[in-house]
């Protein structure tokens, strides 16, 4: 049976793709204690009625599925609000209301390389530091052997961290290949992402994210266009490390080979190295070979790849065999269905 696939908005390109920051966060003081009397005109011996200050806001992280980049932390520092401090009457001061930013979902926070938390899912929140608790006033001191303390204690500072936010695009595949292979013309042909498209190396300077909904049976896949690769990418060649990161949480890959060139089977295994030399093991996820632009061969049959792993030959630009590629993908991103 023909699959049904129906194309669903992706994401947009940006000159500006930002998934990296260094971010100082530090947390709202708390405001004083108070120290004060009760001065009612008859009554005798008022007592102290100083109330304690309020907690200093705490900065919190959302992961948020409609958040692209990183490109809405726009400041190299944010501060919660501080806490009030206290009154006489008892009253005590308003605590510093929370700040949250809202970051993509992918988002690795770091200090100083350790890692803290891994934003994976949509809405999930991480507490990055917390207010300063508030002072206590001279009331909450009274007792039997002091009945008129007149100390306060100050509100504390709040917690300061320097952190480093790291983006990791997530996508269930992941097409992966040389300047030029073709990726985003297949991605355009498979879904309804417009990355930019032009005949020169390193067209795709930002990840892109198409869905393609299938129908027989229900299934939503997520694919990512990893802008592409060169030989030496691992040392952080071109700007290796940036890119190879986006592959990471990819659950299969799509070796992209442009069947053109003068040795494809050699770009293959040159693409396997720089992904296994950059992570242990990310060579060997589920993966495929998509052999493109076949349009531009006399003979396909004498096309030669890997025997590692399965062969789809294509062309993007005339939308041949999309098909089966389609099929390819589902089964490295759904092999519970194929079971």
């Amino acid at each position: 049976m023909r699959t049904l696939v129906r194309f669903l908005s992706t994401v947009s390109e940006s000159q500006k793709f930002i998934d990296w920051k260094r971010v100082r966060f530090i947390g709202g003081r708390g405001g004083d204690g108070c120290s004060s009397f009760r001065r009612e005109a008859h009554v005798p011996r008022g007592g102290p009625d100083g109330g304690n200050g309020g907690s200093g806001g705490a900065i919190w992280l959302k992961a948020c599925g409609n958040t692209r980049d990183l490109s809405s932390l726009k400041q190299p520092q944010y501060k919660g609000e501080n806490g009030e401090r206290g009154k006489g009457s008892n009253c005590h001061g308003r605590d510093g209301k929370d700040f949250i930013l809202t970051v993509p979902v992918g988002t690795v926070v770091k200090d100083n390389g350790c890692f803290l938390s891994d934003m994976d899912s949509n809405k999930e929140m991480y507490c990055v530091v917390r207010g300063g608790r508030g002072g206590r006033g001279n009331a909450s001191y009274l007792s039997n052997k002091n009945r008129a303390p007149r100390f306060f204690t100050p509100g504390s500072l709040g917690d300061e961290k320097v952190l480093e936010l790291e983006l990791k695009t997530i996508a269930d595949i992941g097409l992966v290949g040389f300047p030029n292979a073709g990726k985003s013309t297949l991605l355009r042909a498979i879904s309804n992402a417009k990355p930019k498209v032009a005949a020169y190396p390193f067209t795709t300077l930002n990840p892109h994210i198409g869905m393609v909904q299938y129908w027989d049976p229900p299934a939503q896949v997520a694919v990512a266009d990893i802008p592409g690769l060169i030989p030496g990418a691992h040392q952080n060649k071109g700007l290796g490390h940036a890119f190879l990161r986006h592959i990471e949480r990819c659950r299969g890959l799509l070796y992209v080979i442009d069947a053109s060139s003068d040795d494809p089977r050699d770009h293959y295994y040159q693409l396997k190295h720089e992904l296994e030399q950059y992570k242990v093991g990310l060579s060997r996820r589920p993966a495929a070979i998509v052999a493109n632009k076949i349009d531009l061969l006399k003979n396909v049959l004498n096309l030669t790849l890997g025997n590692d792993c399965p062969v789809c030959a294509v062309s993007g630009m005339r939308g041949q065999n999309i098909e089966q590629l389609l099929t390819v993908i589902k089964r490295l991103a759904q092999p519970q269905l194929f079971a």
